[in-house]
């Protein structure tokens, strides 16, 4: 569980909650009993030798433990990994190199009794992250001394670490550790072979070739909710606005968006949940006049995309991430329209749009999955995107690349803008999967895997 800059914690049950709620600046009104975890963050290290910190750009920002190197250690006091049985233990690491090397976990010294192993493989750069996971069999009980040792053929840094977990095993999924949700096999299994028993409609000759189909969406409303990060605890998140399924709030299951079919997406099929940060003019709420969700493939052979399972579930962006957006930035707002942009803010952070102008972000979602998982602690690790135009190692299934653009009915001027997540940089957005299989499946073969652009009613 990727949580900023938070202390060494032995996270028990509820006390995972309030610790989750503390990392993201929030309140909690309820609580809800989750399995038992213990979480520690890779920089709250007792003692070490060898290792650096450094700003993380992962989920929530933060710091990591950086540039280590084979020999490298870090010392943690008094880690509970809880009653005697097996752990799920999880490492978050980025690697440019790949090492060869490993990271151990050992307890009592630094040559004591091993925990666990942790392989390290590139990852695609020294802020791409991936999570890596053990079984642990056996381990001592009641608080322990730990120590990560790392380990190298090679000379030279292979490695940063963000964060260890430790999980019984208890929580959701059947021995999936908190937050990583595993896709029901059985069901899964029956979406593809109906997807793959699907015939493709005839494309038009004048069709542009273009792999994508979108769902049109108005605002429906805004709450304090985020049913993604923080489930079942109303008002304990900033301010979201929601598209889509209308019933969307903190409780909102797999089960509550298709029982309810009230939607402001266009297609009716489609009755998933989106949402992003509230914006602020003035300290005055602008609401979007209008996000179109697409739904394609930046993949040079598209092929192999399959649909979403139902109850899938990631985020785009970071919420906590707080820095200036110049002119020039990447993922910033911009304006569409006649005359756009301007100028920029007082700050620098926003443009200011023409009169006939207006504000525009464009969101955009990993495109491979692992497969395994609707939902990870993190609500990342279990997509990437593709690398050199390929899904492969932990995420090898090609699903559709999804992206929001958000326009907003504001020009903007000096003074700017806010989020209800903070400045521009902390834009992000949510998306929970509910679309009825057999409309979301016919899209993906007759858009997708045909290379040809569609509406929102899937047709050329």
């Amino acid at each position: 569980m990727r949580r900023r800059s938070l202390p060494l914690h032995t996270l028990m049950a509820g006390a995972l909650a309030i610790a989750l709620a503390a990392a993201l600046g929030i309140t909690l009104t309820a609580r809800t009993a989750w399995a038992a975890t213990v979480v520690v963050q890779a920089e709250s290290y007792a003692a070490q030798s060898g290792v650096g910190v450094e700003t993380t750009a992962d989920t929530d920002g933060g710091q990591n433990a950086a540039y280590l190197a084979d020999g490298d250690w870090m010392r943690f006091d008094d880690v509970d990994l809880g009653a005697a049985g097996p752990l799920t233990a999880s490492a978050r690491v980025a690697s440019a190199t790949g090492g060869p090397g490993t990271v151990e976990l050992r307890t009592g010294s630094r040559t004591g009794p091993l925990l666990a192993t942790f392989p390290i493989s590139p990852t695609g750069g020294w802020q791409t992250w991936a999570t890596r996971t053990a079984t642990v069999t056996t381990h001592p009980t009641g608080p322990q001394t730990l120590f990560a040792v790392l380990r190298s053929t090679t000379p030279g840094d292979f490695v940063n670490i963000n964060w260890f977990s430790f999980d019984n095993g208890t929580g959701n999924g059947g021995g999936t550790a908190p937050g990583w949700v595993a896709v029901d096999q059985a069901a899964w299994n029956a979406q593809l072979a109906q997807f793959r028993a699907m015939t493709p409609a005839p494309v038009p000759a004048d069709t542009v070739r273009v792999p994508e189909f979108n769902a049109t969406c108005a605002y429906s409303h805004s709450k304090p909710d985020d049913p993604i990060v923080v489930p079942g605890l109303p008002g304990a998140s900033h301010m979201h606005s929601f598209f889509g399924n209308r019933s969307t709030d903190a409780f909102t299951t797999t089960q509550s968006l298709l029982a309810h079919t009230g939607t402001s997406c266009t297609p009716a099929e489609d009755l998933s949940a989106y949402w992003i940060p509230s914006l602020y003019e003035g300290g005055r709420a602008v609401e979007s006049d209008g996000v179109i969700v697409y739904y394609g493939s930046r993949l040079p052979d598209p092929t192999a995309t399959v649909p979403f399972p139902q109850g899938f579930r990631m985020i785009a962006g970071n919420a906590k991430s707080q820095v200036p957006t110049p002119a020039g930035s990447a993922n910033q707002f911009f304006c569409a329209g006649e005359g756009g942009e301007t100028g920029r803010s007082a700050d620098g952070n926003w443009p200011v749009c023409a009169p006939k102008a207006k504000l525009v972000h464009q969101l955009l979602f990993p495109d491979c999955w692992d497969g395994k998982h609707l939902d990870s602690p993190d609500h990342k690790s279990h997509v990437a995107f593709a690398q050199n135009g390929k899904c492969g190692g932990d995420h090898p299934v090609a699903i559709p690349s999804v992206s929001f653009v958000i326009s907003y009915p504001t020009s903007g001027s000096s003074a700017g803008f806010s989020l209800s997540s903070g400045m521009a940089s902390s834009i992000h957005g949510d998306f929970f999967n509910a679309w009825d299989n057999a409309a979301l499946g016919q899209r993906v073969k007759n858009c997708i895997v045909q290379s040809a652009k569609c509406n929102s009613a899937g047709t050329f």
